[in-house]
């Protein structure tokens, strides 16, 4: 379980201000007031996303903005209301309301939020009446009017709670953790002995950030797989159990092995045995540590596992990383 978090400002938009104005039409005397009312600010809503998984927009953007209400005009024109702004969140993020200048005192959890239903989080502020409004039998020409409310402002604490849509498997050295501190921001330790990794490292995938649009994916990197794990040898089975929710499995390979087919064929047969429909999830084999090798061994071993389509990569220096990003089981989902 992974728990992905941000905290943004949202502000409503602030009601438009009512006018002072009298009517001044040729031969009309005391033609009276006619000052319009402004409009009403936007609110703002939050709703659920189905195609969302995690916060990386609200990471980027820390100020949300809904449209203010505009001035009402002469003759009594009312002023254009502000335009209503919906935020969009993961179904599953838990959203802590927060009053400037105390704790977090609404709490608000979308796993209970239908897609599509809109919840108001800011009400826009109401417009200001014109000096029309003010008129009565004792004040026939009022020179009063409202200025329009601020709309309501608020700090929301996002967090949700990710699982991985892709999990990274492959034996100790492989280059797991290099892998994802290349792709996400998680900085896992990284070390030249087995079982760095004691516990499963998860960081979101940004597509933008390698220039591929705005799609973003959960990786985890899985540790403790080596022949027996499904008995509970090295780290145990009970990391084999993260890999079940995953969608896809990046499997990475040590280039430098000396037998780059058993290698794999080890991995693969510690996932049949723990169950077989965890060896027939989407997979992508991947040969790292490319930078190690020579030309001359890399397009041996690519042959090696020609029937596996390998992606020769150096999680080190990055290259080959776009190529495995633009594979379909990722950019597919």
């Amino acid at each position: 379980m992974f728990i992905d978090e941000a905290k943004i400002e949202v502000r409503a938009g602030k009601g438009g201000d009512g006018i002072i104005s009298f009517r001044r039409d040729k031969f009309v005397a005391k033609g009276g007031p006619d000052g319009g009312d402004g409009g009403n600010g936007g609110s703002i809503f939050i709703a659920v996303s189905l195609r969302m998984t995690t916060l990386s927009d609200y990471r980027r953007q820390k100020l949300f903005k809904a449209e203010s209400g505009q001035n009402g005009g002469r003759n009594n024109r009312r002023g254009k209301s502000g335009e209503d702004l919906v935020l969009d969140f993961p179904q599953g993020t838990i959203i802590k309301k927060q009053i400037q200048g105390t704790d977090p005192c609404i709490k608000i959890d979308l796993a209970r939020v239908r897609p599509l239903q809109k919840i108001e989080i800011a009400q826009g502020g109401k417009g200001g009446h014109g000096n029309s409004w003010f008129k009565s039998s004792t004040n026939q020409t009022p020179r009063n009017r409202q200025l329009g409310r601020k709309g309501e402002k608020f700090i929301l604490e996002l967090e949700l709670k990710l699982l991985a849509d892709a999990g990274i498997v492959g034996l100790p050295n492989s280059g797991k953790s290099t892998l994802l501190s290349r792709l996400t921001h998680a900085r896992p330790k990284i070390a030249d002995y087995p079982f760095t990794t004691l516990e499963p490292n998860l960081g979101v995938l940004d597509f933008s950030e390698f220039g591929l649009g705005k799609k973003s994916l959960v990786l985890a990197d899985i540790p403790g797989l080596i022949e027996g794990a499904y008995q509970g040898k090295g780290l145990g089975d009970r990391f084999l159990r993260h890999i079940e929710r995953c969608k896809v499995l990046i499997h990475i390979i040590d280039g430098t092995s000396d037998n780059v087919v058993r290698d794999y064929k080890t991995i693969i047969n510690e996932l049949k045995r723990y169950s077989p429909k965890l060896a027939k999830k989407k997979q992508i084999v991947v040969l790292n540590k490319i930078d190690a090798i020579s030309e001359k061994d890399l397009a041996k071993k690519i042959i090696e596992l020609k029937k596996y389509s390998p992606i020769p990569i150096s999680a080190v220096t990055g290259k080959g990383i776009k190529g495995l990003l633009l594979h379909p089981h990722l950019v597919g989902g």
